[in-house]
């Protein structure tokens, strides 16, 4: 059964993360599979833009802690989703932690519902954003950035769109997510591919740069974090449904 599901409708590829019983976390299978469904619509020219999805209450819950992909891997498919010569865009209507923010980082634009809620929580299982800040840091206000890498606490649809990480939140809480990201999708439909690709060239840039200065460091200082003692006793705690030994 495939975790990656793909339909099409007017040049708008939607690839929805299908792994609801695991929240949608990072295995390595599931990075595998979105990376492969990527690169078949950077390839297809029918393809104007991508919309990434999911099913469940959950848009990604961050690595697949059971099943992880290398950390190379997982660079290598943020990366993917900044190089496409095609916008990508997250439809949010749940819950993202940790690596799922890197995710939405990675992409051009990000419409969430009003009820969706955020948290980069690897500070309470004995690790660090690393990796994701490569696409995190060049996007958020830096306070906002420093508190919630910090601090683990969740924040609303309205916060992450007031930092920089959302782009389009619907104005009342009953309407739906679609309200927004409509008029985002028929604008794509009206550009050009060559003037798409070059504009997406431009904007992505910035945050491309981070990866050819920092990626290797942030790899590395990743892995030795989670091969930590800390880290396996944060791991286990939360598969075990308990407080860290470290938590007040």
């Amino acid at each position: 059964m495939t975790l990656v599901t793909t339909a099409y409708e007017r040049g708008i590829t939607t690839l929805t993360l299908d792994s609801p019983e695991n929240r949608n976390a990072l295995s390595a299978r599931l990075v595998a599979e979105l990376a492969e469904q990527l690169a078949r619509c950077g390839a297809d020219r029918s393809v104007r833009a991508v919309v990434l999805a999911h099913t469940g209450s959950t848009f990604s819950a961050g690595a697949d802690l059971k099943a992880p992909p290398s950390p190379y891997a997982f660079v290598a498919l943020l990366r993917q989703l900044l190089e496409l010569p095609k916008p990508v865009l997250a439809r949010v209507t749940g819950k993202v932690r940790a690596g799922g923010l890197g995710l939405l980082g990675a992409c051009d634009l990000v419409a969430a519902s009003a009820d969706a809620e955020f948290a980069l929580t690897e500070v309470r299982i004995g690790v660090a954003p690393s990796m994701i800040s490569l696409t995190l840091l060049p996007r958020l206000d830096p306070r906002a950035a420093a508190r919630y890498c910090l601090t683990g606490e969740p924040f609303d649809a309205a916060e992450a769109a007031r930092i920089g990480l959302v782009t389009a939140v619907p104005a009342g809480p009953k309407e739906d997510v679609d309200t927004v990201l409509a008029p985002m999708l028929e604008g794509l439909r009206r550009a050009s591919p060559q003037g798409l690709a070059e504009a997406k060239r431009l904007v992505a840039a910035r945050v491309l740069e981070t990866f050819e200065r920092d990626a290797e460091d942030l790899v590395q200082r990743s892995a030795s974090l989670f091969a930590s003692a800390e880290a396996r006793e944060g791991m286990t705690a939360f598969l075990e449904r308990r407080d860290a030994a470290w938590v007040l």
